[in-house]
């Protein structure tokens, strides 16, 4: 603002000329079978009830050919078209001026998911596009809309309008699939299109270094190019998006992992009804493994997640969760690791009410908490540490809007911002916290930045960063 492993995608970009290169991915981390269909306001997901178990069952015993054919054609071909503009003397170079606009090719991977043309995707297979191109399994060509994106997830969902009734994917349960189930990767890796590998599900709820991450772990081939694509099950059903594969040398070596079906279907449908993805939190702070607290208490060896402190005004102060105890169910999910409360959490929206299971001095105890949105975040480019006005607050400083300065990083610590409420940026007004991260987002490093705020006292103040 002013004053060891790699972690690869899947989808390939190609330069003008013809040249392939691997991108390195960024993670910025999400029951019944559902299916789609349109009314008239937007698409609903209904049920279907179709569970599958392979259990006892070799190779040569699981019929992967219905699943197979009805998958492949609804897997698409995705082209996203960027533009970059190079420089033709080190005058442009140090001034911006002139040069020409060259197209970048990326190319990943897409699923049908209703017959009138939605599709989900990865965010990082349509990130930065100029031009969204589908091809379909027959080879036919659309030019798809961008719906909406959620990089926290790496979900995408676009859209083409086509001439008649698409084939797709009914979404499966994945909280149901099983370690040890067959699968099949569909894709388009090295733009070979409607490409199939079998494998297992080889690890649930499965962390790569963020905190909020649980991914579907599958020992099914996948390589550059099948970002986005589908994992389904034996009876074709839509079990999760293939994301990334970790490696050594950027092709496929074993592993890959892939957002579960009900994240990726909350995420869908938290796009199509509001417009973002809206996030319901237990508050709670857990304890982290191997960290000196854990040590220290003990509790490594838990299984489960420990709480190590509550957070004011969420649902689980409300519901009188306590430091120590441990979680050990919500719902109908057994709970051993951080990442499968969070995996699990991840599907859920505010005002939810989950059941939780905590042992407390070797009782089990199920109370019912209710999730709330996130009140205190960190924006961007400032650091600032803001939460959403309590009741309080908004009887104090007289105003409806605005969100509360909580955290203030050293470098602004001298501009009196600790503790008012930030009611505009740039002269755009500010509602809520989701508001304020997406403004704090947009400031520019060389441009002027106007913050307008009310002390306790309910005056206005302003700050110029310039």
């Amino acid at each position: 603002m002013k004053n060891c492993s790699l972690l690869i995608i899947f989808s390939t970009t190609a330069l003008f000329a013809g040249a392939i290169t691997l991108g390195a991915y960024k993670m910025f981390f999400e029951k019944p079978n559902y299916i789609v269909s349109e009314n008239a306001d937007q698409p609903v997901f209904n049920t279907s009830f179709t569970p599958t178990s392979a259990k006892g069952a070799g190779i040569n015993e699981v019929d992967f050919t219905v699943a197979a054919e009805t998958t492949v054609n609804a897997v698409v071909h995705v082209k996203n078209v960027s533009m970059s503009r190079g420089s033709n003397s080190y005058l442009d170079f140090f001034y911006g001026h002139g040069g020409n606009a060259k197209p970048q090719v990326g190319t990943g991977s897409g699923v049908i998911i209703s017959q009138d043309g939605y599709i989900v995707t990865n965010n990082h297979v349509i990130d930065n596009a100029d031009q969204l191109q589908v091809m379909l399994n027959n080879n036919k060509v659309y030019d798809a809309e961008l719906i909406g994106t959620d990089p926290n997830s790496d979900i995408a969902l676009i859209k083409i309008e086509a001439d008649r009734s698409l084939p797709y994917l009914a979404f499966g349960d994945s909280d149901n699939v099983k370690v040890g189930e067959w699968v099949l990767a569909v894709g388009n890796p090295f733009s070979l299109t409607s490409t199939v590998t079998a494998g297992i599900v080889s690890a649930k709820a499965r962390n790569l270094g963020k905190i909020d991450q649980s991914f579907i772990q599958t020992d099914a081939a996948v390589n550059p190019g099948n970002s986005g694509g589908a994992l389904v099950n034996t009876n074709g059903d839509l079990i999760g998006i293939n994301t990334a594969i970790t490696s050594q040398t950027g092709s496929y070596v074993g592993y890959s992992f892939a957002v579960p079906s009900n994240i990726a279907k909350k995420v869908i449908d938290d796009i199509l009804e509001y417009g973002n993805v809206q996030k319901g939190i237990l508050g709670i702070n857990a304890a982290r493994a191997n960290t000196p607290y854990a040590i220290q208490k003990g509790i490594n060896q838990i299984e489960g997640v420990y709480i190590s402190g509550i957070e004011e005004d969420t649902g689980a102060e409300e519901a009188d969760l306590r430091e120590g105890d441990v979680i050990k169910q919500i719902d109908d999910i057994k709970i051993r690791k951080f990442a499968d409360l969070t995996g699990y959490l991840s599907s859920k929206r505010p005002e939810d009410t989950v059941q939780v299971t905590i042992n407390r001095n070797d009782d089990l105890i199920t109370v019912p908490v209710i999730l709330k949105k996130r009140q205190v975040i960190t924006v961007p480019n400032m650091g600032l540490e803001i939460k959403n006005l309590s009741e309080d607050d908004k009887k104090k400083f007289r105003t409806k809007k605005g969100v509360k300065v909580v955290g203030v990083p050293e470098i602004y610590r001298g501009y009196g911002l600790d503790g008012k409420v930030l009611l505009s940026l740039d002269d755009e007004e500010i509602n809520d916290i989701e508001e304020a991260k997406v403004l704090f987002g947009r400031i520019s490093r060389r441009g002027r930045t106007i913050i307008t705020m009310i002390n306790e006292k309910g005056e206005r103040e302003r700050l110029i960063f310039q």
